[in-house]
């Protein structure tokens, strides 16, 4: 499985979830809660756009030094890269 097949896996999980739940807001900002990082993907040139909506400081220490830290993750499909800024800045 490549790492787009799971995040699509874990957007649809995702989705899931929202949409089964009574209050949808309340459902997205648990999901949001729940995770260290939280991905949002949608349709681009290049295939699968990702936006980071939670969580850019642990990837970035996790590529400046170089180690490995366990945390937790999910996507959330979006139509567009300004649905996932907009989301971002609404969540944090």
């Amino acid at each position: 499985m490549t790492e787009f097949e799971e995040l699509r896996q874990l957007a649809a999980q995702t989705r899931n979830f929202i949409s089964s739940s009574g209050d949808e807001a309340l459902a997205l900002r648990a999901i949001v809660h729940a995770h260290d990082v939280v991905l949002g993907i949608f349709p681009a040139n290049e295939g699968v756009g990702l936006h980071v909506i939670k969580g850019d400081a642990i990837l970035r220490q996790m590529a400046d030094h170089g180690v490995h830290i366990d945390y937790s993750h999910t996507a959330i499909a979006l139509q567009t890269r300004e649905q996932a800024i907009t989301l971002q800045r609404l969540l944090n």
